[in-house]
């Protein structure tokens, strides 16, 4: 058993790896939409209409951006990571959806329904052991 063992002592890690990656990469791309002011969130909030939604498209752009941006830390530092996933899972969803609804191809939907895929088995998994999230919320033990 000790290969199964390693496995399982390594999946922190990996995770972890995951974390890091993903969460830089979501910073870097919601931080200029972040900063782009209003006029942006104008922009990304109107992809909303999409999904049958017209009403205040600056705040939907707003919470894009921040969901990108905060999300992508929070993912790093592993603290709330599930209400994270689940915000930027949100956020792939709609970005699909936008793409498909433009008639757009393949190539431009296929990241964030692959994000999507991702954050949804992230919110499963959990951020594992190197995270705030364990520091802050360690796991109950089960008695039975």
């Amino acid at each position: 058993m000790p290969l199964l063992e390693n496995r399982y002592r390594t999946a922190d890690t990996g995770l972890l790896l995951l974390r890091l990656g993903l969460g830089v990469m979501f910073v870097l791309h919601g931080y200029p939409k972040l900063m782009g002011g209003p006029e942006k969130w104008l922009t990304l909030g109107q992809e909303m209409q999409h999904l049958g939604i017209a009403f205040a498209p600056k705040v939907w752009g707003f919470m894009a951006a921040v969901t990108e941006t905060i999300g992508g830390q929070l993912l790093v530092l592993g603290l709330f990571f599930r209400w994270a996933c689940v915000a930027l899972l949100f956020t792939m969803v709609v970005a699909a959806v936008s793409h498909l609804a433009q008639g757009e191809g393949f190539g431009d939907y296929s990241h964030a329904v692959e994000s999507g895929i991702v954050f949804l088995g992230l919110t499963f998994i959990g951020p594992g052991k190197f995270s705030i999230d364990q520091t802050l919320f360690p796991p109950r033990r089960r008695l039975f």
